[in-house]
């Protein structure tokens, strides 16, 4: 069966009314379908579940709308056929919710509306209870709130103070990592922070979930030894700080299978646990219960979940695995609109010929090496190139899904160069600058008529008037580079900002690192 690119899974807070009487696999087969069931989120009274379907002709955009807000209730013996959540909630984007207030009166949304009809991924949103039903979403805005990704998962706490979700951006170590936002005394939103390196790899961490007690993290990753593609795991929160995690634990073979495992939640008070697995589904993803037991971290552990859906046996097919062989696939998307496109991906290790794939929009595959460190180029027409790295020396896993979105060319487009090095403190760049400029350089050349505006920016450790100096320089020094190879310098324009637009705070290192950048942005076609 295939699979399509980051279905997020399906996870339900059940009531203790359900828990004590007759809650089964039986009650949720109005919920499942063919179609793509995710993220669903259960009111505190128990009654109302708000549920994401992909994809559903009735949706906004129809087939291919990627997700709209479905409301299904509670009528004593099941769940009802979901109902589309209305126009209000809705639009042509992903439509999603995070969460509920306590008193039910406020639900928290995992995009921001606009005028143009089409969801953004660039924050979180509150529509408010009244006696007419939802109200229009109002934008939260979230101080440095950025996400380069095509969709968004995250979870609102029980108390309604804390969100934690996962996005791609500045300060990422991989592709999507978990952040956190807290709700201030004042009513506004913390500056996301990282939630560091023991939870978060260089690949894909996904649907994080806290606990009610919000001491322990549950999420979905790719980027540890696992079952399969994604795996659940929990790890415990050390201290009131949000970055100090104990290790991430797996949460075992009762749960984690050859598919892919995601949004996990527990509800403790009934001891039920909710989440979904591609493995055997009917659909996509289709639900699992765990009913009456915590989840365990045993591995050994062999007591299956109830399932939600009617299983259908697959033969499993031997397989041979070289332990030297790592197996990439995933999918290229359009960053704007999330749909699969045509591209072709170029694997590149220093002691190795140039290994080359093609991207459908089904997807890619390719194996390679294991104690390798690969740069990675994915061109595709009317997109711009991508340059990453990726380092599978300390890669304990036989497969890995590593998917990439491509910005399309077009007027306003902004790239940031992060590969795009200098030595401190000057406009001198280093080695491992180049490659991506190359890829700047082979976009020019492809597209003669692109005229582009570069960037620069520094922290703010210094005086005004030198932090614009050094990131004017800096600017000049990539435009020179860019000439040298043969573009005309009057496609090329370039301002320094010195650190007078920082992506993220300049407390720590780490958050000064990202306000070091460069980019370009592209101004005319």
């Amino acid at each position: 069966m295939t699979v399509r690119f980051l279905i997020l899974a399906s996870t339900f807070f059940i009531s203790s009314v359900i828990a004590q009487n007759s809650f089964n696999a039986s009650t949720f087969q109005s919920v499942n379908s063919p179609n793509d069931e995710q993220n669903p989120v259960l009111s505190p009274d128990g009654k109302t579940l708000f549920i994401t379907i992909r994809y559903h002709a009735q949706n906004i955009d129809g087939k291919r709308d990627p997700g709209d807000i479905w409301i299904s209730t509670w009528d004593g013996a099941g769940w009802t056929a979901p109902v589309h959540g209305g126009a209000l909630l809705n639009d042509r984007g992903y439509n999603a919710v995070a969460g509920i207030t306590a008193d039910g009166n406020q639900l928290i949304l995992l995009h921001h509306y606009d005028a143009s009809g089409l969801a953004r991924t660039q924050g979180i949103s509150v529509s408010r209870k009244s006696s007419a039903g939802w109200a229009k979403p109002e934008n939260i805005f979230i101080t440095y709130f950025q996400n380069k990704s095509s969709f968004i998962s995250g979870h609102l706490s029980s108390d309604g103070n804390v969100l934690v979700y996962s996005a791609e951006t500045y300060g990422s170590y991989g592709v999507d990592d978990l952040y956190i936002s807290m709700r201030q005394s004042d009513g506004k939103w913390s500056e996301p922070r990282n939630l560091g390196r023991t939870i978060n790899t260089q690949f894909q961490e996904l649907c994080p979930s806290l606990s009610p007690d919000g001491k322990t993290i549950y999420f979905s990753s790719n980027g540890r030894k696992g079952s399969g593609s994604f795996d659940i795991y929990s790890s415990t929160r050390l201290d009131d700080s949000y970055t100090n995690w104990s290790e991430p634990i797996n949460l075992g073979t009762s749960i984690n299978t050859e598919g892919r495992e995601l949004f996990y939640r527990s509800y403790e008070q009934q001891g039920i646990a909710l989440y979904t697995s591609t493995t055997n589904s009917d659909g996509y993803g289709d639900i699992r219960v765990q009913v009456n037991q915590p989840p365990s971290t045993d591995t050994t552990l062999v007591t299956p979940p109830v399932v939600v859906a009617p299983l259908i046996e697959e033969p499993k097919k031997e397989e041979v695995v070289d332990p030297a062989i790592v197996r990439i696939h995933g999918k290229i998307l359009n960053a704007k609109t999330g749909d699969g496109i045509s591209a072709t991906i170029r694997f590149q290790a220093p002691d190795q010929q140039r290994l080359e794939t093609t991207s459908a929009n089904a997807g890619y595959s390719i194996q390679l090496l294991r104690s390798r460190v690969y740069s990675i180029d994915v061109e595709s027409p009317g997109y711009i190139s991508k340059f990453e790295k990726l380092d599978l020396t300390s890669v304990d896993l036989n497969e890995l899904e590593l998917n990439f979105n491509l910005q399309p060319i077009e007027v306003g487009t902004t790239v940031n160069l992060k590969n795009v090095l200098f030595k401190q403190s000057t406009p001198e760049l280093l080695p491992e600058s180049y490659p991506e400029l190359d890829l700047v350089v082979e976009f020019m050349r492809a597209n003669p008529n692109v005229e582009i505006e570069l960037a620069g920016h520094t922290d703010n450790r210094g005086s005004y008037r030198q932090l614009m100096d050094l990131s004017q320089k800096r600017v000049n020094r990539v435009k020179d580079y860019l000439v040298s190879k043969g573009i005309d310098k009057k496609r090329i324009t370039g301002k320094g900002y010195g650190g007078s637009k920082p992506v993220a705070s300049n407390e720590t290192e780490d958050q000064r690192m990202l306000n070091r950048r460069v980019e370009f942005m592209i101004k005319k076609l």
